[in-house]
């Protein structure tokens, strides 16, 4: 399923179409596709809030699925191996950031479904060094969402700086926050969820959120630390009002519609801002070992991959309980 060109989700922007088999370069897999989420990501890109780097484009980057060959000089993988394909595609591994294990931030770093096709497809390619490991806990439908949503998620709570037993607020209930929900519990935090779902609200008390409300409600407590998952600045800042002295508020987006002005005794107290960027290898492999040991459970409904414009019209309108997850 190829993005010729940006345009809303409700228009079908995406078109079927028949491409060569490639075969592997060195140093790359060529994969069969069993299962790709979608994510919000994915949407912006296709509507153009976040501008395209390569047209035509395959969308996804949270794909699951078997490998078939094996380029050269690739050590580790065999054909018949599981592997997973997540939103970073690949990095240059020598500059600042790269050598001091921040290769997220990397300024030739690629991206699945931005710079490389990703997983709307019956196979893929991908650096042999950047794919994934999939934990047997986990079927093929499983897994998918865990692949962008769980890690980044997981990505943000570090860098939220929450501790364990902490009092953590969580801005917007998708798919990233239902998992980053899972992890948090699973340190003892105790946690509040404001979104605008009374639907999505009873769903978070289910998984063990303390405190359910609409984003202008405060937490009964301050929070030591917030994660805004919602694409709107007008949140991040209901986030920061509702932080106790000294804590952080972790903004889980690639594309924000703005931050609001705001009044400077509402970031006083040295209370913090901090953007979350990509994730790096070893976030990955963090959050996977520890999905399968809590175990974290996902939510999903399937669709055929040719549906991938229902799921993304589906998506732009919230209809959604968890994920949608493509299979060829």
């Amino acid at each position: 399923m190829v993005l010729e060109r940006p345009a809303r989700a409700a228009s079908s922007p995406l078109r079927a179409r028949e491409k060569e088999l490639p075969s592997p370069a060195p140093g790359m897999l060529l994969a069969r596709v069993r299962a790709c989420a979608v994510c919000r990501t994915d949407l912006q890109l296709c509507e153009g809030d976040i501008e395209a780097r390569k047209l035509p484009v395959v969308p996804g980057h949270q794909a699951v699925g078997v490998v078939e060959q094996v380029g050269d000089g690739v050590a580790g993988w065999k054909a018949g191996d599981r592997v997973g394909a997540a939103w970073l595609a690949g990095a240059c591994g020598v500059c600042i950031h790269c050598r001091a294990g921040r290769e997220n931030l990397c300024e030739k770093a690629a991206f699945h479904g931005w710079d490389a096709d990703g997983g709307f497809a019956t196979h893929l390619t991908l650096r042999a060094d950047f794919a994934l490991r999939i934990p047997d806990a986990f079927d093929d439908l499983a897994a998918a969402p865990l692949l962008c949503g769980g890690i980044i998620g997981y990505r943000s709570l570090k860098r939220s700086g929450i501790a364990p037993g902490g009092r953590l607020g969580l801005y917007g209930f998708g798919a990233s926050a239902r998992l980053a929900l899972q992890v948090a519990r699973h340190w003892g935090c105790r946690v509040f969820v404001a979104t605008r779902s009374l639907r999505e609200r009873e769903n978070a008390k289910a998984l063990g959120a303390e405190w359910a409300g609409g984003y202008d409600d405060a937490p009964p407590v301050p929070l030591d630390a917030a994660v805004t998952f919602a694409p709107a600045g007008s949140v991040v800042r209901a986030a920061l009002r509702a932080l106790d002295r000294g804590g952080t508020v972790a903004i889980n987006a690639i594309h924000l519609d703005k931050l609001p002005e705001l009044p400077y005794r509402e970031l006083w107290w040295e209370r913090s801002l901090a953007s979350v960027a990509n994730f790096t290898r070893r976030d990955a492999e963090e959050f996977l070992e520890l999905s399968a040991r809590i175990p974290v459970r996902t939510a999903y409904e399937t669709l055929p991959l040719e549906q991938a414009n229902v799921a993304l019209a589906r998506l732009s309108e919230g209809d959604v309980e968890g994920a949608f997850v493509l299979v060829p």
